[in-house]
């Protein structure tokens, strides 16, 4: 008889150095909405992120007493987060469109492949299915000659 499991999802749990650089990221340039937050003297503390099914929070580095603890080394260092979604070009053109720098897309384990790095250095990765031919990468104006 299958065991039926207790754990239905995961969220990353990123530290950020400085709350309101990092809500410009993922909200203004990356589309998310905040789904739940923590205010502690008129400044978000913590933060649960949502876009579509996917979540992620962040949280400050205000410990005891109000005192901020800054890590030895550097934050994001080897953390990636691949978001899978329908369509990643889109993703890569709304980040383009808001501002940030994607990387060009490109074709990797039949995926198309986008990513960012975040204000303190995490990988965020936006990734789609494509019959595109392995490491073929996007073209914005022979995609957008197309439409």
């Amino acid at each position: 008889m299958p065991i039926e499991s207790n754990v239905h999802e995961v969220i990353p749990f990123f530290a950020v150095s400085n709350m309101q650089n990092s809500l410009r990221f993922y909200v203004d340039g990356l589309g998310f909405d905040i789904a739940g937050q923590w205010i502690d003297a008129g400044a978000v503390r913590w933060c649960r992120l949502r876009r579509g099914g996917a979540s992620l929070m962040l949280q400050d580095f205000r410990r005891d007493g109000g005192k901020f603890w800054q890590p030895s080394a550097p934050l994001g260092l080897g953390v990636s987060v691949m978001f899978l979604c329908a369509d990643a070009l889109s993703i890569y053109r709304e980040a383009i469109a808001r501002g940030l720098r994607p990387s060009l897309p490109f074709v990797g384990n039949g995926m198309w492949v986008t990513s960012l790095r975040d204000p303190d250095g995490y990988s965020v990765e936006f990734e789609s299915r494509t019959d595109a031919p392995e490491g073929a990468t996007f073209d914005a104006k022979a995609a957008d000659a197309a439409e």
